[in-house]
């Protein structure tokens, strides 16, 4: 609750009680604010009891952190059978060696026809591996810094 608060500023609140309240005073202040803050978590604990009495037996595992909607998430992520089995059954590496494979099975049919064949027709579309030459300097598109 309370773990941003560093040496410095629990010196600086010591003081300023002991200023405030003075020291013959400060041992029944702190009593008092321990016995509300008491009386204030019972409280939350009895109202959190109720509503798991008046929610039924279906809710008696429910826990108010898993309002938060980052709990909530991660909990219906990590325990839904239906998503376990569809992650289960994707396999990424699976896929990305098959997409591999298949691009290099079809390079080394593509250069094994092209060396027993000669050079490739015109007709067999373009060479998706090779990037194009650079365009003549004017050939090149006009740059307009204004436009962009």
């Amino acid at each position: 609750m309370f773990n941003d608060i560093g040496a410095l500023e629990l010196v600086t609140i010591v003081v300023l009680a002991i200023l405030i309240f003075g020291p013959d005073k400060l041992p029944k202040v702190i009593q008092d604010v321990s016995g509300m803050i008491r009386k204030i978590r019972s409280f939350s604990d009895s109202a959190k009891q109720d509503i798991r009495s008046e929610l039924g037996p279906e809710f008696k595992d429910f826990e108010f952190e898993d309002l938060n909607p980052k709990n909530f998430i991660r909990k219906q992520l990590t325990e839904n059978e239906d998503l376990k089995e569809i992650r289960s059954s994707f396999d990424l590496r699976k896929e990305l060696n098959d997409v591999t494979d298949a691009v290099n099975s079809k390079e080394a049919a593509s250069a094994a026809s092209a060396a027993s064949t000669g050079p490739a027709p015109a007709t067999a579309g373009p060479d998706l591996l090779k990037k194009p030459a650079a365009p003549a300097p004017e050939q090149r598109t006009p740059f307009d810094a204004d436009a962009t």
